[in-house]
């Protein structure tokens, strides 16, 4: 099984060292010639979500991944990925891929000083860590989406089909649960193609 990191910036490093802690073999996607390899998911990860948005146009990387979303990759964004796959934010007038239904606030709980650390239970895996760095959380979900971890009565963790979209980092922590259960998803999905 081979899991692609979005890697044109933000926190790519961290989650290629949590999937190669898990066995599982990973690449960086940096540039279109990157796409031609055969991959089982994608991770988009936390990040600046304006610069990677326009990164992947500039690089021409959009629409591919686009596509390859919207035929159902299994994709896990983390905070900026969260970002990047909403149908709509309500702080911010771009969408990008706009494949999960789902309306987000970007910066929801503040500046890089108001960033903290929790623990919280996430729906089919259990409790995890959460760090939470100028996060984001849901405000409204849509049709078929499934809210599986809230803290503080905020929706920070949502998934719909093969996409799961959360506020957190759990790339920083040393806690595996996030990336075991995705590579799960990935499985099904590679067997079920």
């Amino acid at each position: 099984m081979r899991i692609a990191v979005l890697a044109v910036q933000g926190a790519f490093a961290e989650h290629e060292n949590m999937l190669s802690l898990l066995g599982a073999d990973c690449f960086e996607i940096r540039k279109k010639k990157d796409l031609e390899q055969d991959f089982d998911g994608l991770i988009l990860p936390g990040g600046e979500s304006t610069v990677m948005g326009k990164l992947l146009q500039e690089l021409d990387l959009f629409h591919p991944l686009h596509e390859k979303i919207k035929q159902g990759l299994p994709v896990l964004g983390t905070c900026a990925g969260l970002i990047l796959l909403a149908e709509n934010l309500s702080n911010d007038e771009n969408v990008y891929f706009g494949t999960l239904p789902v309306t987000v606030r970007r910066n929801a709980y503040g500046r890089q000083l108001s960033s903290f650390y929790t623990e919280g239970e996430v729906t089919g895996i259990g409790t995890v860590p959460m760090a939470f760095i100028r996060a984001p959380f849901v405000e409204r979900t849509g049709e078929g989406t499934e809210i599986v971890a809230r803290v503080d009565g905020n929706i920070v963790g949502v998934k719909y089909q093969n996409q799961i979209g959360i506020s957190f980092h759990p790339e920083v922590t040393a806690c595996t649960k996030i990336h075991e259960y995705f590579l799960g998803i990935c499985r099904s999905f590679k067997e079920n193609i």
